[in-house]
């Protein structure tokens, strides 16, 4: 059933009350294919998964498509390694708990990331030393002209940091529909990333497994991250910048205690949470938004926020970054 003028507040963690021109839902490949087979082409697409890394900033005069395909299956399994078809629609952090309960490995650091398995590979998430394009296997995905569904393979899919093809060269052609994961049944943990390992430590466990890595990085994540359910937010609104040597060279002269992370290209990652908070934004409120007071990388919404303001926010930080520092940051969060 298509509604219309529906609001989506209800669909986005920022909690930013805009409508869309029309409304659907789809719980399978056949109901995404009958709408849209009956919706207007003139009318843009939006497919919506968990609404965790977009910023709403107005009414969308656009046919949104809320993505609730579930499921979770194995399609092949050796006594080393098994992969996981699971359908886009799935709350990515219960996939992670199902992961863990069974005791397979790859996903655990990656606990408590927002959002669906859909977005998973577009994004190429990643949190404590982890990726996606670490265990992805392949995905399903239906060509929204053609309604042919096409698999792509991870070279495909052209992973980058918060990267990939369907962000760039086939952004809004497809909608995806399962991805499959590849993970281990005799894991290999890392806990060599943050805080992880001193976590552990304070949990006093005696033995470290999947289970007590994911439970440390909830430990942390609730530790620092707002609940979107009670502080409206998008989780990480700024990638980690990646810089030239010459670009850090000069800032690592000024400011010796910045945090960094060789890369193979032989460029630098930085910590953009430590350039905002270094430039005095962490905990600063602007109107109806703000720094979160404990990650300086969480824009939040106080209750009453437009998607505007909090734009205009970002934008601010991103100014002043760069007059401070010579680093420009980038935003991770999808702007509509």
């Amino acid at each position: 059933m298509i509604e219309h003028n529906i609001s989506l507040k209800p669909y986005n963690t920022f909690g930013i009350d805009v409508k869309a021109l029309a409304f659907g839902r789809f719980g399978s490949l056949n109901e995404l294919k009958a709408l849209l087979k009956d919706r207007n082409p003139e009318i843009p697409l939006l497919i919506l998964g968990g609404g965790s890394n977009v910023l709403l900033t107005k009414d969308l005069p656009f046919f949104v498509l809320k993505n609730e395909i579930e499921g979770i299956e194995s399609v092949s399994e050796t006594d080393e390694q098994v992969v996981l078809k699971v359908g886009s629609g799935v709350e990515w952090h219960s996939f992670v708990r199902y992961t863990v309960e069974k005791g397979f490995g790859g996903i655990e650091n990656m606990s408590l990331i927002p959002g669906s398995v859909g977005a998973s590979p577009m994004q190429n998430i990643g949190a404590y030393g982890a990726e996606i394009k670490d265990t992805f296997v392949s995905l399903e995905a239906l060509h929204i002209e053609s309604l042919e569904l096409h698999t792509f393979n991870k070279e495909q899919c052209q992973f980058g940091y918060r990267e990939s093809v369907f962000k760039r060269a086939l952004k809004d052609q497809y909608v995806i529909v399962s991805v499959s994961y590849q993970l281990t049944k005799h894991p290999e943990i890392n806990t060599s990333y943050g805080a992880i390992q001193s976590e552990i430590e304070v949990m006093g466990a005696t033995e470290i497994t999947v289970d007590v890595v994911s439970q440390a990085v909830m430990n942390i994540r609730r530790s620092k991250l707002p609940d979107p359910k009670v502080l409206g937010n998008a989780g990480s609104f700024f990638k980690n910048p990646v810089v030239s040597k010459a670009v850090f060279d000069q800032l690592h002269r000024h400011y010796p205690d910045a945090p960094h992370y060789p890369q193979e290209s032989g460029e630098e990652k930085l910590a953009a949470g430590w350039l905002i908070e270094k430039a005095g934004w962490k905990g600063k409120r602007v109107g109806n938004c703000g720094v979160h007071e404990k990650q300086a990388l969480v824009l939040v919404n106080y209750g009453e926020a437009t998607g505007s303001e909090i734009y205009d926010l970002s934008t601010a930080i991103i100014e002043d970054v760069y007059s401070k520092f010579g680093v420009r940051l980038e935003r991770e969060v999808n702007i509509l």
